[in-house]
């Protein structure tokens, strides 16, 4: 059995500001910083870095020289398609020249993987959406996020291109804003080199179960990558891993080992006010935990109970598996 890698947003090891602590949760650091704090942590093998790199002017060599040190690779290299300058879209903006200057960028990014030989280019296109009735013509809208996409995957036949979709932040409204959404446009576009990077915590707060998404993706061959968190079901808190729903985040990792999907269990949490080492400690204990559970989980007892639709008997089961190993 090969032994599980953990993975982690470099953003996990930055500091944060919001509309009220404008001054920032801490000091500034550079990308260089956060590596350095990423290497602290245990069992964590890889990292998602952002593009481009924060904090100052440095190249994909300074980066690597980093990563070395501290013994991690990359898992996905995720541009930065949502800052101000795409602040009415990146695919979807309007003016055609915004729409070239999201391609060059993530065209930049493609060359990043290949250097750290990542898995994955990662978009999260939050600016792509509206906010009022009537704002936009939803169907030139839906357009412009296939064809961006399908552009650049079939520009980079030999990368793979993960869609993060949100239910809304910052846009009101986001085009890539559920699985079965985001399935459609990729099945649409028809290309074998783009799939879902799946969110655990805006599955559950758009209402979705995390662990139904996973097999849906899975079901269509898209389900590329995935991030975990948790949140109250109302805002994308990214708070730790099974903090809050912990049941849930089992039965997600549950339907992920049914289906014998093998990847990186990546952290995408904001310690605004932790210690963002002992954070990323804690989250990766728990998913340690999870891993255990998953391996003393009655199978056979479950899928028993699952095929009378008998909800206390499964629940049992899997409470029993999962609460003796935390």
């Amino acid at each position: 059995m090969t032994k599980q890698k953990f993975g982690a947003g470099i953003w996990h090891f930055a500091t944060y500001l919001d509309r009220y602590a404008t001054d920032g949760y801490g000091e500034p650091r550079s990308v260089l910083d956060a590596i350095a704090l990423a290497g602290k942590v245990r069992d964590l093998s890889v990292v998602d870095i952002n593009y481009p790199y924060f904090g100052g002017s440095f190249s994909n060599e300074d980066i690597k020289k980093a990563l070395d040190k501290e013994s991690l690779g990359v898992i996905g290299i995720t541009p930065e398609i949502y800052t101000r300058e795409f602040s009415k879209g990146a695919f979807t903006n309007p003016d055609p020249g915004v729409r070239r200057r999201a391609h060059d960028l993530i065209t930049e990014a493609c060359d990043a993987v290949r250097y750290f030989n990542a898995s994955y280019v990662k978009l999260w296109p939050g600016q792509d959406g509206w906010d009022y009735p009537f704002q936009v013509d939803h169907g030139v809208v839906w357009k412009n996020s296939m064809d961006g996409v399908g552009q650049l995957a079939s520009e980079n036949p030999d990368l793979k291109f993960v869609i993060e979709y949100k239910p809304r932040e910052p846009r009101v409204h986001m085009n890539y804003d559920s699985v079965a959404r985001t399935l459609l446009g990729i099945e649409k576009i028809g290309l074998p080199n783009i799939g879902i990077l799946l969110d655990f915590g805006h599955a559950i707060y758009g209402g979705e179960s995390a662990a139904d998404s996973a097999q849906l993706a899975i079901d269509y061959g898209r389900l590329f990558g995935m991030d975990v968190n948790d949140n109250y079901r109302s805002w994308d808190d990214d708070l730790v891993a099974g903090s809050l729903h912990p049941i849930e985040l089992f039965e997600f990792f549950y339907v992920l080992k049914k289906n014998n999907w093998e990847g990186v269990w990546n952290l995408d949490q904001f310690p605004f006010r932790e210690d963002s080492v002992e954070t990323a400690d804690h989250a990766i204990d728990f998913l340690k935990s999870i891993e255990k559970a998953l391996e003393d989980l009655d199978i056979e007892a479950l899928s028993e109970a699952q095929s009378k639709h008998d909800a206390i008997g499964a629940l049992k089961i899997a409470q029993k598996a999962l609460f003796k190993n935390i």
